[in-house]
């Protein structure tokens, strides 16, 4: 005899307007056999977060400014920050993982990300060419002096993932995107006459 309860109901219809009760919230962690204390855990996140909200106000910086940009150097610069762009999606997903590797919840709503950054806000309208790169690398100089400060304290704290994620991702990608765009703000001129 089968009950109501033992019935299996199937359906094409998708389940609309599905609205869940928070499981976890932000700013905890849940226990996973990491060998790391909880506090080793939970100050790694904090910090984790804090570069993850800057580095997507970083991204979305880069696309703002590869769609806005000007003058004799476009084609170039549009390609570069488009590039830089994806080089900084895929560490956004990174350092993600590695907050939910942590047990710990990642700051993923833009919205959210953009109350913790410490990344200024641009105007909304068009600045010129160097102000846009000037802007990109103060940006990047933020994200890199707290990767730095990071890395350091979640080695003390014998958090290798993370510092190698901080080092190994945010710190050499980072370095490597601020080279790239100081060099555009060298002023030498393309030919010798």
């Amino acid at each position: 005899m089968s009950s109501v309860h033992d019935e299996v109901v199937t359906s094409s219809q998708p389940w609309l307007h599905e609205h869940g009760t928070e499981i976890q919230e932000f700013g905890t962690v849940r226990l996973f056999p990491l060998g790391l204390s909880r506090d080793t855990r939970m100050y790694s996140c904090q910090r984790l977060n804090r570069v993850l909200a800057d580095a997507q106000m970083l991204h979305a910086l880069y696309k703002k400014h590869h769609w806005l940009m000007r003058g004799p150097t476009f084609y170039q610069l549009h390609l570069l920050l488009d590039k830089h762009a994806g080089e900084q999606l895929a560490l956004i997903d990174t350092v993600a993982e590695r907050v939910q590797t942590l047990g710990g919840v990642a700051v993923g709503d833009p919205r959210h990300a953009a109350e913790i950054t410490q990344v200024p806000r641009p105007p909304d309208g068009v600045e010129k060419v160097p102000a846009m790169l000037s802007r990109l690398l103060e940006a990047h100089e933020i994200i890199l002096n707290d990767a730095h400060d990071a890395a350091k304290r979640t080695a003390e704290l014998g958090d290798d993932g993370t510092n190698d994620v901080l080092v190994s991702n945010v710190i050499r990608t980072g370095e490597l995107q601020a080279w790239f765009l100081a060099e555009h703000l060298v002023d030498t001129p393309l030919v010798h006459t």
